[in-house]
């Protein structure tokens, strides 16, 4: 049986806080071998100091962004940006956070998610005794749906794949290109029990020991697709313009600068 919930009493982070006693204390002796902690991508950044000066959000986005999938403008006059950012996820706005901030500051992801939950995995398995997994999770939209949820973007001492490749289904059929993100749907889980404004940001998951394991299993980076497979690395827009410049560009080079 799967069971989740939300720790109390989680205080307002700031930097250099010791996130490890800080959700050690707050799960008391509830923790147990094959918990995964999932815990909120912005506990993690402010943490780790990853608040930034920034009088424009914009400017902050455009830092962090190594490139830009998709852009559109609103007819309110807002502007929506997707691109994929140091860390290599496609998201909106990089994951440069506005909300909960200070005024003139804006929040960013965390430096290496996978380390930092590594690094929160190592310190609750050593002061508690318990092999525990824990993922970071951040808020992503999906191509093609509308809305958002949570997904994973850094792990440690989970699996964050289910391979049931190999396998078979219920009739006997094998199964091919069966690879369910496991770590997405933990993290996504989750958030029911933590929401978005209960200052809850904290949650255990339990009932899925058989994904807790060394805290050298790959971390959530190896979820990212690679380029390679990218079958979607622009907007419609963004590649319709590209193909019709490439175009445009082959048949002046086939006619040359005097037509």
């Amino acid at each position: 049986m799967l069971q989740l919930w939300a720790l109390e009493g989680i205080p307002e982070i700031t930097v250099g806080a010791d996130l490890v006693q800080i959700i050690a204390d707050a799960a008391g002796d509830t923790l147990a071998d094959g918990d995964i902690v999932v815990v909120t991508s912005k506990i993690v950044s402010k943490a780790e100091g990853r608040s930034v000066a920034a009088a424009d959000r914009e400017d902050a986005i455009t830092a962090e962004t190594v490139r830009v999938v998709a852009s559109r403008t609103s007819e309110s006059g807002h502007s929506t940006r997707i691109v994929e950012n140091r860390l290599g996820i496609v998201s909106a706005a990089a994951g440069v956070d506005a909300s909960n901030t200070p005024p003139g500051t804006v929040l960013l992801l965390p430096q290496d998610p996978d380390a930092s939950a590594r690094a929160i995995a190592t310190g609750l398995r050593e002061l508690r005794g318990v092999q525990v997994g824990v993922i970071i999770s951040d808020t992503l939209g999906r191509a093609w749906r509308e809305g958002q949820t949570d997904a994973a973007i850094g792990a440690a001492g989970v699996r964050v794949f289910e391979d049931l490749r190999g396998k078979t289904d219920a009739e006997g059929r094998p199964l091919v290109v069966t690879l369910p993100c496991v770590a997405d749907e933990l993290a996504s889980a989750a958030e029911l029990v933590k929401g978005k404004a209960a200052r809850r940001p904290v949650a255990i998951v339990r009932g899925r020991a058989d994904l807790v394991g060394d805290l050298d299993l790959p971390g959530a980076r190896s979820i990212v697709r690679p380029a390679e497979r990218d079958m979607f690395r622009l907007g419609a827009d963004e590649a319709y313009d590209q193909g019709y410049a490439a175009g445009v560009q082959d048949v002046w080079d086939e006619r040359g600068p005097n037509g």
